[in-house]
C-alpha cells in the first residue's frame, strides 16, 4: 500500500461496528418500509451503502476476501427474475399484471407480524436487484481505479 493510501484504524473500527446494524436496518426497511408495505429499493440502497463503507474503510482487496462480492451479478439476476416473476405470473392465469396473492379479504399467512404476500416477494426481488447492481458497479469502479494506478 502506498503512503497516501493509509487507512485510519478509527475509520475501520467504525465501519466494522456499523456494518451489521446497517444490514439490520435494511432488512427492517425491506419488510416494513416507511409506509408499512415494505420498500425493497431503499433497503437495497442502505445495504449497498454499508458495503461501500467497507470498501472505503478497508480497500477493495480486503473486502473481496471477507465478503462474497463476486456473487453480486448473480444476486442482481436472481432479483430481476424474482421481481419479473411476481409481476408477470398472474397474467398466466388471466389476471392483471402485479395482481397480489392472496387477494384482498382472503386469509393471509403470517410470519410473526409480517403478512406473507406476493408484495413481500417483489420487495425481496427489488432489494436483491438494487444490491447486486450497486455492488457490481462498485466493483467495476474499484477495478478501473486499480488498473489506472498500475504502471
Amino acid at each position: 500500500m502506498m503512503p497516501h493510501q493509509r487507512r485510519s484504524p478509527l475509520t475501520q473500527m467504525i465501519a466494522r461496528l456499523l456494518f451489521a446494524p446497517a444490514l439490520i436496518i435494511a432488512l427492517g426497511t425491506m419488510i416494513k418500509g416507511y409506509a408499512d408495505t415494505g420498500d425493497g429499493f431503499a433497503a437495497g440502497v442502505i445495504a449497498a451503502l454499508a458495503v461501500l463503507l467497507q470498501l472505503i474503510a478497508f480497500g477493495h482487496e480486503e473486502v473481496e476476501r471477507t465478503l462474497p462480492l463476486g456473487a453480486a451479478p448473480l444476486t442482481m439476476a436472481v432479483g430481476l427474475l424474482l421481481s419479473l416473476a411476481v409481476a408477470f405470473v398472474p397474467t398466466l392465469f388471466g389476471r392483471p399484471i402485479m395482481t397480489q396473492f392472496p387477494p384482498p379479504g382472503a386469509p393471509v399467512m403470517h410470519f410473526g407480524t409480517l403478512e406473507l404476500l406476493t408484495a413481500v416477494l417483489f420487495d425481496v426481488g427489488v432489494f436483491l436487484l438494487v444490491l447486486g447492481f450497486s455492488v457490481t458497479t462498485m466493483r467495476l469502479v474499484a477495478n478501473i481505479e486499480l488498473e489506472r494506478r498500475l504502471p
